[in-house]
């Protein structure tokens, strides 16, 4: 329950954008889902809260991301490499992502089986790349914020020691 009160400011990111994650890959099988019951409709209203939970998880990320790539201090050059790559790996997909979205939620696109069959790849494509940034850049973050502990401590130390 108070667990959320001491977690770092990059801990409550990645605390954050996972759920978002969750939300996303929830909002892709119901939309795949009702495609698969012909209710068409419906399957376009998510797909229109899908593409807006996308955008904003993508749009969150690339600024934070693009500050702690400006911050000289906080994130190591080691970490600021590895998000760079992740950005860089990942920007030919977001753009790919962004176009199949716009358009398939325009009022006048028709929802057909290329869709469905392109969206089910999309599904276990995003999956895979959720995966790797969970397991992968979001770690980065929670242990540079272990680090920054660890090297106050270890700065208070030294301090206490004159």
């Amino acid at each position: 329950m108070f667990s959320s009160l001491f977690l770092s400011k990059n801990q409550k990111l990645v605390k954050k954008w996972t759920h978002e994650h969750e939300e996303i890959m929830i909002l892709i099988h119901k939309v795949l889902a009702e495609y698969s019951k012909n209710h068409h409709k419906q399957a376009k209203k998510l797909l229109k809260l899908l593409n807006n939970a996308i955008i904003d998880h993508v749009t969150h990320e690339n600024i934070v991301f693009y500050k702690l790539l400006k911050d000289k201090k906080g994130v190591s050059n080691q970490n600021k490499n590895s998000i760079e790559e992740f950005i860089e790996s990942f920007k030919e997909m977001r753009l790919d992502l962004m176009r199949f979205l716009t358009e398939h939620t325009k009022e006048d696109s028709i929802l057909d089986d290329e869709f469905f069959n392109i969206l089910n790849e999309v599904a276990d494509v995003l999956q895979e790349r959720i995966n790797f940034e969970e397991h992968n850049l979001y770690q980065l973050l929670n242990n540079s914020y272990k680090d920054e502990k660890r090297k106050e401590k270890e700065w208070e130390k030294i301090k206490k020691s004159y």
